[in-house]
């Protein structure tokens, strides 16, 4: 079974989860090209960086989601993907595997291939959304709107631009597979009862 990137779940809203997740380590590639080939693109290069094209020959576990960011440039940190304005229709995107939960950066194998890297993305308060079937463009951008909607709804700051996690390889059929959009958002006031929009528990 693959295993789950962990995370702890903050608090339900009726639209989306408040989900904390604590420092993680990456093997990440930068693709150009759409938005809807980013993730295939660059499976092949990260799937045979775990498999063992490292200079450790170690094989690595197979780690749920890929995570696909965006970016302006091949220049933006791997710990800050950004989504790149305009079009989605072509561009770099930031395609991640996330590695096993204790390796670290010093411990994760150096890729064999140049063009993948090696990063801690560091802790994010986020909100998630969760959909089965299509990872396409259309579906992101709709499910991004639901999200962003919901976050303001709940009186929560966005901060950064949206991520999204498949859980699922290309070769699975596409009506069995789940989906994420995630989006960090701004720490709220933490005391006895407190919770994001003034309310209480």
């Amino acid at each position: 079974m693959t295993e789950q990137q962990p995370f702890e779940l903050v608090q339900r809203f009726p639209d989306f989860e408040l989900r904390r997740y604590p420092p993680h380590v990456v093997a990440e590639v930068t693709v150009g090209s759409s938005f809807d080939r980013a993730g295939n693109l660059a499976f092949r290069q990260l799937f045979n960086y775990i498999s063992g094209n490292n200079t450790a020959r170690q094989t690595l576990a197979m780690t749920a989601p890929v995570i696909q960011g965006f970016a302006r440039s091949q220049k933006v940190p791997m710990t800050a993907p950004v989504l790149q304005r305009g079009s989605l229709e072509e561009g770099e995107f930031v395609v991640s595997f996330v590695l096993p939960a204790d390796m670290t950066e010093e411990t994760a194998p150096v890729p064999a291939d140049p063009e993948v890297r090696i990063g801690t993305v560091p802790t994010a308060l986020a909100a998630v959304v969760g959909f089965s079937g299509s990872g396409s463009k259309s579906t992101f951008e709709k499910r991004n709107r639901e999200l962003q909607a919901a976050i303001a709804a709940a009186a929560l700051t966005a901060t950064g631009l949206p991520r999204f996690a498949r859980f699922d390889p290309p070769f699975k059929p596409w009506f069995l597979r789940h989906n994420e959009v995630l989006q960090d958002v701004e720490e709220f006031p933490t005391g006895p009862g407190m919770q994001p929009g003034g309310g209480t528990h």
